[in-house]
């Protein structure tokens, strides 16, 4: 990364949108490293137990749109004040009142899925102020805010162990408000930003099948990042009987993985092209995801395969997004809650269906599985888009970035 990134745009800002972004992400994701914890207090199935912490993963990606919108036609940071203002009233009603049933550990999770709509604000933030040679590595730095995740796999199981996981809630309220005021006073929307787009315009992105294939491709890299996130604490308690906080602690180290691969990923697009880099990855996650998916008996080698696998996934996630705004730089604000949105619901799919495919059967191997054979799909529609894209909107005539 040259000296020329970083004058090319505004790092103040693009700082706000990773800490705004990071913050988000560790409070939209909470409820799975706590999951074991409530599901052992609220008396939840498997399966309930995962649809809970699924629950934010899906309202977050339906937000995503929502506030996709409103950044349109207000602006980012408007849009990000709102948001988060709305994740910190929520949290301070869940703790001062307490969760005492499946329903309402539900409702919270609709709420936090404010959190997971912070996607549609923090990257066109972030991606607005960057010129198209630099927005890899721009997107990336952003969107590897999603190393929250990293933060609550950490630290809320061993919290939720001392204080009681309702009190989680209250603690995530001091890192929230401090961001919220750093966001609003140092955070600053480009002079340079495209005009509000209306619904007609979402209609309009979802008939280009492009705009498809980018929707399947990140529901796969980020859906699967994701999902496999929320399940990991359960499924290293269940698979290895660890208690939660080794669990998080081996959750963590997994989607640490994932979410520093993140800005890589886009900076590894930009000098080698963002398809050959996304063939790569996903060749290397569904792999990995075929010999976890064989029940090893040894968890040391499974937490290494998951590794592999979320280093992967974290760079294909940079790798989409290098992509995107290069097919769609008059359009990034609503491919950007599309792209978005569809892979936050490849995450509620895949921690919804390892939880029933577990309830099931007694064990995740037909989730893992399939989930490695969807990325094994990727791959080949990838390669089959692959030689149209670079020959008209990937020629050098059309931009100077490599995909």
């Amino acid at each position: 990364m040259n000296t020329g990134f970083w004058k090319s745009g505004h790092t103040p800002t693009l700082f706000c949108a990773f800490l705004y972004f990071d913050l988000s992400f560790m409070v939209w994701y909470v409820l799975g490293p706590l999951g074991v914890q409530i599901a052992a207090d609220l008396g939840l199935t498997t399966q309930q137990r995962a649809f809970m912490i699924a629950t934010p993963i899906l309202s977050g990606a339906l937000l995503r749109l929502v506030l996709g919108v409103l950044a349109d036609h207000t602006s980012p940071k408007t849009a990000g004040l709102f948001g988060q203002v709305v994740v910190i009233a929520a949290l301070l009603v869940a703790w001062l009142h307490g969760i005492q049933s499946y329903e309402q550990a539900l409702l919270l999770g609709l709420f936090l899925g404010m959190a997971g709509a912070s996607f549609a604000v923090a990257l066109p933030l972030a991606s607005q102020w960057y010129p198209p040679r630099h927005q890899g590595t721009a997107m990336g730095i952003a969107g590897a805010g999603n190393s929250g995740t990293v933060l609550a796999a950490l630290f809320a199981p061993a919290l939720a162990t001392t204080f009681g996981w309702s009190n989680v809630f209250g603690l995530a309220l001091i890192p929230l408000v401090l961001t919220l005021i750093i966001f609003a006073s140092v955070a600053r929307n480009a002079p340079q930003r495209p005009a509000p787009k209306s619904f007609a315009d979402y209609l309009k992105a979802l008939g280009d099948r492009d705009c498809w294939w980018f929707m399947f491709f990140y529901s796969v890299t980020f859906g699967g990042f994701l999902g496999l996130a929320s399940t990991l604490p359960g499924y290293f308690h269940d698979q290895y009987a660890f208690d939660p906080v080794k669990a998080g602690y081996y959750t963590a180290a997994c989607v640490f993985a994932g979410s520093m691969l993140r800005p890589l990923g886009g900076a590894l697009a930009d000098r080698i092209g963002g398809i050959r880099s996304l063939l790569a990855m996903y060749t290397i996650a569904a792999v990995c995801l075929f010999v976890v998916g064989l029940n090893l008996p040894s968890a040391s080698a499974a937490l290494g395969l998951f590794v592999i696998a979320m280093l992967s996934l974290g760079a294909g996630n940079g790798a989409v997004f290098q992509l995107v705004p290069q097919r769609f730089g008059k359009e990034i604000g609503v491919m950007t809650g599309l792209v978005g949105m569809a892979g936050g619901i490849g995450g509620f799919l895949l921690t919804a269906g390892l939880g029933a495919v577990k309830q099931a059967t007694g064990n995740y191997q037909m989730g893992l599985w399939l989930f490695a054979s969807l990325g094994g799909l990727a791959w080949f529609g990838l390669y089959a888009v692959k030689l149209r894209w670079r020959t008209t909107w990937g020629c050098a005539a059309m931009t100077a970035a490599r995909i």
